[in-house]
């Protein structure tokens, strides 16, 4: 949990366990510290065991690319949801190609391929784009995000450089493990 801290500076409140971190009740999304652009990310989380709650209220997390484009973690096991809710979906925007959710506290990972959207003069002259597989399986491939994602709203563009990866608190104790990132450098 070093390399995290909660938005402004201060150590997460989040669980340190065996081998992961747990989000808690109200203990705050967390962010790196370390800003990235387009990057290469693994990343391997797990929902509750004992599942409570429903659709949203279940196992509910995302992973935040350059603070911005949000990557939905969400048990999805037996549990509907809004298409563009549901796990490795781009939130409020587009669902996964396929549902390829594990059963409530079987540890799941998402390979995430990114890249930052780029602008010039102040427009954008190449949206973000972005591929997911979850569980090994292409749930999201080359999908071109036409603006900032929101809830059932993509907003505009704004330009912005790097940013930071953020694990959302959704109130829900989701566990985190086995995180890397590579940057992906434009080839010269």
């Amino acid at each position: 949990l070093d390399a995290w801290d909660d938005g402004k500076g201060n150590p997460p409140k989040w669980t340190l366990r065996d081998g992961f971190f747990e989000c808690g009740k109200k203990s705050g999304t967390i962010q790196t510290r370390q800003k990235f652009g387009s990057v290469q990310l693994h990343i391997e989380w797990a929902s509750p065991s004992e599942v409570k709650g429903s659709s949203q209220g279940r196992g509910n997390s995302g992973v935040y690319l350059a603070g911005l484009y949000e990557v939905q973690v969400q048990d999805n096991y037996d549990n509907l949801t809004y298409p563009d809710g549901q796990a490795s979906s781009l939130y409020g925007f587009r669902p996964p190609r396929v549902n390829v959710s594990r059963r409530p506290g079987e540890w799941q990972a998402y390979d995430i391929i990114f890249e930052m959207p780029e602008f010039s003069d102040g427009k954008v002259v190449k949206k973000a784009l972005i591929t997911v597989l979850h569980n090994g399986v292409v749930t999201q491939h080359g999908v071109e995000i036409p603006g900032i994602l929101g809830h059932k709203k993509t907003q505009p563009y704004r330009v912005h450089g790097p940013g930071h990866i953020k694990l959302q608190d959704h109130g829900n104790p989701v566990r985190y493990r086995n995180i890397w990132i590579r940057e992906l450098k434009p080839i010269q």
